[in-house]
């Protein structure tokens, strides 16, 4: 029998405390240097808790604490390193990664314990798997490509540079689209780049063009040779967002709003939107990597998290163009909920 299994019958008070020491790790991890008043209203908890279960990690050498705050010592960040495994067996993931792995027909995947939706410090967790993912499977000579927006920023933030130099271009793969800089493609192709120790080229044009000024702007030589290179990427990086969230970034007015929830989209990606089976609803016209060359990329990566975003991805796997997904436990619970449902709808038909 599972040891977690046999512990759970005997003393499931104790896999509570240990879950509970985890997450205290976790956050002081993602917040460093931070007060025990700050990891009491992060994960819901009496100040008094904190502070005893703080005490306990200080005395066993995993804390260490100034004036600013606490953070992890070499010891603490070994143990946490120790304890994502097993948290992840307490909560069943490889398991659950397994049956998605199945049901969806893809190739891998990747799932963090908590919810994004819940907490933020989950969102960071799941940049940071997708950070050790791209490490394990990128190559001297790969070509990366990146999409946009928060999650994909927080990836780049999770790669310090550590010194070691590679022969990797990373490359936007879509225009930007006017919003924060630091959640564009090109500011994240760059950051990844730089923690990478590889190169970069930066795609200076809008994602939302005119269909009439696409064949113009393309004429530019350092615009055509970076989608170029974006439609001949080895890994292709992009996030998952849901419909109606991309569709407010993108300045959609709110009547094509309204028409992309009646015409059933939930999700998006690269410009296009998506229903439930993958089927395209609307597209925007705009320069880098297009539907028709995603058959052509080796390996393409996927990263969406939180209940809120199960739809989304869904709809965005669905197309077939999705090789490995990471997610959340939050999101990834949903979705085989949402699986589930679907398949007792089609055969209760």
């Amino acid at each position: 029998m599972n040891p977690i299994t046999v512990m759970n019958e005997i003393a499931p008070e104790a896999l509570d405390l240990v879950e509970q020491r985890y997450l205290i790790l976790r956050t002081v991890y993602f917040m460093a240097p931070v007060g025990r008043r700050a990891i009491a209203q992060r994960l819901e908890k009496s100040e008094r808790t904190i502070r005893k279960e703080v005490d306990v990690l200080r005395e066993r050498g995993f804390l260490i604490g100034n004036y600013a705050g606490m953070s992890l010592s070499s010891d603490g960040e070994r143990i946490l390193t120790d304890l994502r495994e097993y948290i992840r067996q307490m909560h069943g993931l490889t398991h659950l990664e397994q049956e998605l792995k199945e049901v969806l027909k893809v190739k891998k995947v990747i799932i963090v314990p908590g919810d994004s939706d819940q907490d933020m410090v989950v969102k960071q967790d799941l940049a940071k798997a997708t950070a050790r993912y791209l490490r394990q499977v990128l190559k001297n000579g790969d070509v990366l490509a990146v999409t946009g927006g928060t999650t994909l920023s927080q990836v780049a933030a999770s790669f310090p540079s550590d010194g070691t130099k590679r022969d990797v271009i990373v490359v936007p793969a879509r225009g930007g689209l006017g919003e924060d800089v630091t959640i564009q493609a090109n500011s994240i192709a760059a950051k990844l780049a730089q923690g990478l120790g590889g190169s970069y080229r930066l795609l200076h044009a809008p994602d939302n063009v005119d269909s009439n000024l696409v064949s113009t702007i393309v004429a530019d030589p350092q615009i055509r040779d970076v989608i170029t290179l974006v439609r001949r990427a080895n890994v292709l990086l992009h996030g998952i967002g849901t419909a109606e969230e991309m569709a407010s970034r993108r300045g959609l007015d709110e009547e094509h709003v309204m028409q992309l929830i009646i015409d059933g989209a939930v999700g998006e990606a690269f410009g296009y939107y998506f229903d439930p089976k993958g089927q395209i609803v609307y597209a925007t016209s705009s320069l880098g990597v297009r539907l028709e060359d995603l058959g052509k990329i080796p390996l393409i990566v996927a990263v969406g998290g939180g209940k809120s975003k199960a739809w989304a991805v869904l709809s965005v796997v669905s197309t077939g163009y999705c090789d490995v997904c990471i997610t959340d436990e939050g999101g990834a619970r949903r979705l085989m909920s949402l699986l589930k449902h679907k398949e007792e709808h089609v055969n209760g038909n």
